[in-house]
């Protein structure tokens, strides 16, 4: 790869996709992203000021992050490096910083764009550290995942990050309806007609993606053919199903199964059912969610509905016996249970405090009463000693410590007056006053 490479044929405008002759040249002509590009935003003063600094954006397919990256390069008069992360490696990069060291003596600014910058390893990412520091290069990458989990710290701390965020169904309406009219470089020489629901339909489809969006309207346009115009039956051919933006391992599993899980806590029986619908039809693992639906009964309902368990497992064993997507039914099913069946979280938060009590305390010997005397030695040095046999009592309830002599009298379990849970905390109280009841008989 070198700085002084031909350019592509810029005449030759028929043979790329409508997508790609479509890209904003300007500012004036970039649709979306107000909040960082509107006037006396923190990204259009960088630009406008010519600022040299070093930028991610990060943000979903389709939403600018190349072509704001080739605007700045144009804005600035600077050298425009195009990088893939998926197709590039150390020596590759190793050329493209000493081409750029070189141009920058002779006065010319470079900026490597590095598409899925997230893609590179950290030996990569800090093979750009010092060419970035000693302004060799301004860097600018382009990530879909989170940079702070995905770009070296190093090199993070160097970059100005941008979020970029889908763009809503008018401004791709805006694009559509643009690239329809341009007769240069999009598709106004075929003189279609298109109404503004079919449109907003293929707005709706692509989901925040212009790119998605613009490779329908091009199918779409060349199924119209000599009609003049894109039909409602066309565009249901070209659609056949809509693809959903997921990926199983990145931040966008994480965020749909988080937001699954806080609509259950919150009992919003709607908003459960539709983003477990969005993980099923997006391709997520059914069982995968059926174990995290097991999770949330024990965590967020716990005994106030202690039934919740064996539905969500039964859930689960549907999603085996039937498949998909049959077996989806059944996860909706428990899903809309635990949404509206009452909420506890007391045995979480008990239990979290036990674990908390066996990290931080002495792991004090069990108390001699409650062990089994096996053997006649374990007799004679006072296993057993003082046992009392709850079933021999009338209370069923003995006066008698269970936890280690450092934990006496330390209690966990707080029931809630949600569910089944009101009785079970009706119950321990009973418990409790018999327990008392019992040590005053003794101290009697």
């Amino acid at each position: 790869m070198s700085l002084f490479q031909a350019l592509p044929d810029q005449h030759n405008k028929g043979a790329r996709p409508l997508a790609d002759r479509m890209r904003p040249r300007t500012l004036d002509e970039f649709v979306g992203q107000e909040h960082i590009l509107a006037p006396g935003k923190p990204l259009r003063l960088q630009i406008e000021r010519d600022d040299p600094g070093s930028i991610i954006f990060w943000g979903p397919p389709g939403t600018g992050k190349t072509t704001l990256a080739k605007i700045i390069a144009n804005v600035t008069k600077a050298e425009f490096i195009e990088f893939s992360a998926v197709l590039s490696g150390i020596k590759e990069i190793k050329q493209v910083m000493a081409d750029a060291e070189k141009a920058r003596q002779y006065g010319t600014r470079t900026i490597l764009f590095i598409d899925e910058i997230h893609r590179f390893n950290r030996p990569q990412q800090d093979a750009f550290l010092p060419h970035v520091e000693h302004g060799n290069i301004r860097l600018i990458g382009a990530t879909t995942e989170n940079p702070s989990f995905e770009i070296n710290g190093a090199l993070l701390s160097r970059c100005r990050v941008y979020i970029l965020k889908p763009l809503a169904e008018d401004q791709i309406m805006v694009l559509l309806r643009r690239a329809l009219e341009d007769e240069e470089r999009g598709l106004g020489k075929l003189h279609l007609r298109a109404k503004d629901d079919v449109l907003r339909q293929i707005a709706v489809y692509a989901s925040g993606d212009a790119r998605s969006a613009y490779n329908v309207l091009e199918v779409a346009a060349a199924t119209a053919g000599e009609q003049g115009e894109i039909s409602d039956e066309i565009l249901k051919d070209t659609l056949q199903k809509k693809i959903l933006l997921y990926d199983k391992s990145g931040e966008e599993h994480y965020n749909l199964i988080s937001a699954l899980h806080k609509a259950v806590r919150n009992s919003d029986v709607d908003a459960s059912l539709y983003w477990l619908g969005r993980m099923l039809e997006s391709g997520e693992d059914p069982l995968y969610i059926a174990r995290r639906v097991v999770r949330m009964s024990v965590e967020d309902i716990g005994l106030a509905a202690p039934e919740a368990l064996n539905l969500c497992l039964s859930a689960k064993d549907a999603i085996d016996f039937l498949g998909m997507p049959e077996g989806a039914l059944a996860l909706a099913q428990a899903v809309a249970y635990l949404a509206l069946a009452p909420k506890s979280n007391a045995l979480y938060t008990a239990y979290g405090e036990v674990l908390e009590d066996v990290e931080k305390t002495t792991a004090e010997p069990v108390p001699l009463h409650i062990r089994n005397a096996v053997t006649k030695l374990m007799k004679q040095v006072g296993y057993g000693k003082g046992y009392q046999y709850a079933h021999d009592l009338n209370t069923k309830v003995a006066d008698m410590e269970c936890l280690p002599d450092n934990l006496r009298g330390r209690q966990y379990y707080h029931p809630t007056n949600e569910g089944r849970e009101k009785a079970l905390g009706q119950r321990l109280e009973e418990i409790r006053r018999l327990r008392e009841e019992a040590k005053n008989l003794d101290n009697a």
